[in-house]
């Protein structure tokens, strides 16, 4: 019923709906459903798949062009008789606004029904570690999203969350970020008068992996999001892996320094403390400070409060020996994690993700040789480490096929 309600706002305004109502709305959705799943189908393919008969369909799609839902896209290929006219959705009658918040920036997009950006990605430079009222700063953001673009907010199916650390999915109440005892996305919801739909940041870069990357038809792959922490998702068996409350994929806080340096998790030698970007950027500080020969500085004009993760990655990619070795460094941390990992799950693809995956090129090679030293050859050989093909909207076009679950759910 909810996934109806989102599709078709309009037939909820008046008295309660009968069953013969319902029914209807329930075949439109199941052709739109299709139409979203497979791009243009013909009434054919259409009845076949749904198994309704072929007057029924027509008289559906009829009703879904009317809405503005569905168009007429052309005329396919004969198989032997007439050739038939295909179907497919209007881009531009639902919208869903996809949200990436993260502990230094936030990236916020409007797509449309065929999953294309209608704005630029707006990056906003800020987050959950400076931003004091981050909900009072996202609504103001969609609502000046929205206006900027004229979009009717009927048309909008929803809005997806991307958000770091323990997110109960049953409860929906986050317990690193905007803990406040209420789940965050019913927060948002109440200020916005829209559906909203919160998922994990890692979790989210493998729905958009899975929907729209380097995962898609594949059935078990690891994504690794590696930016200011380090998170894990799993897909098995083509189905994107929970946990029992939503927990699951706390990579970064597996112990693999028993003598190691206190985690902000209160653990000891967690991964995080020697391979996540905080990290690089702590020690870059210090060292920098003590003297280390890097072009960092001269890119920083002396002023260690400038450096950031960015920072260091353009001085790798410029061929920078210091920020190359602090790469590596993680890459050789990350092997020996990902290690356990591969004798656990036996993946056919491990995609790293997040903003250190832009300087994938310096940490793959490394990961690869101490993944050699740690793992059982033949297991290691199924498993291919790739960089995301999507990079920093991969958590972003995870929110929009979030979304889309659950109208399709």
């Amino acid at each position: 019923m909810a996934g109806i309600k989102y599709l078709f706002k309009s037939s909820f305004n008046e008295e309660p709906l009968k069953n013969n109502q319902l029914r209807k709305l329930n075949l439109k959705q199941f052709i739109v459903r299709e139409l979203y799943q497979h791009a243009n189908l013909s009434i054919h393919n259409l009845s076949r798949t749904i198994k309704m008969s072929t007057p029924t369909i027509t008289r559906a799609l009829e009703e879904l062009i009317s809405e503005g839902l569905v168009t007429e896209i052309g005329i396919g290929e004969s198989t032997g008789g007439r050739r038939p006219s295909i179907y497919g959705l209007n881009p531009l009658s639902r919208f869903v606004i996809g949200i990436d918040i993260e502990r230094y920036f936030i990236r916020i997009g409007l797509f449309n029904f065929a999953n294309q950006p209608v704005s630029e990605i707006h990056e906003l430079n800020t987050g959950l570690e400076t931003q004091s009222d981050i909900i009072g700063f996202i609504t103001e953001k969609i609502s000046e999203l929205i206006e900027a673009y004229g979009i009717d907010e009927n048309n909008i199916l929803g809005i997806g969350i991307s958000l770091p650390g323990l997110i109960d999915m049953r409860t929906g109440l986050s317990y690193t970020y905007l803990n406040t005892g209420k789940p965050v996305a019913k927060i948002l919801s109440e200020r916005t008068s829209l559906p909203v739909f919160i998922e994990q940041d890692t979790r989210a870069m493998a729905w958009g992996e899975q929907s729209f990357g380097l995962a898609r038809d594949l059935k078990n792959v690891l994504c690794l999001n590696i930016g200011s922490g380090i998170g894990l998702s799993m897909i098995l068996d083509g189905k994107i892996y929970m946990g029992h409350s939503g927990y699951s994929g706390e990579f970064g806080h597996i112990q693999i320094e028993p003598n190691g340096q206190l985690c902000h998790c209160g653990k000891i030698g967690c991964i995080e403390t020697v391979a996540s970007g905080k990290v690089m950027l702590a020690k870059a500080k210090k060292d920098i400070a003590e003297g280390a020969i890097t072009q960092i500085s001269s890119m920083i004009g002396g002023d260690l409060s400038k450096l950031n993760i960015r920072t260091i990655l353009n001085a790798a990619r410029e061929g920078d020996q210091y920020a190359i070795d602090l790469l590596a460094k993680i890459g050789e941390a990350l092997g020996k994690g990902l290690a356990t990992l591969i004798h656990l799950f036996n993946p056919e693809l491990i995609i790293i993700g997040g903003e250190i995956s832009k300087a994938a090129d310096y940490l793959i090679a490394p990961i690869e040789s101490n993944l050699n030293i740690y793992s059982i050859a033949r297991i290691r050989r199924d498993a291919v480490i790739v960089a995301s093909e999507l990079s920093d909207n991969a958590r972003l076009m995870g929110t929009v096929a979030l979304v889309m679950n659950k109208i399709f759910a």
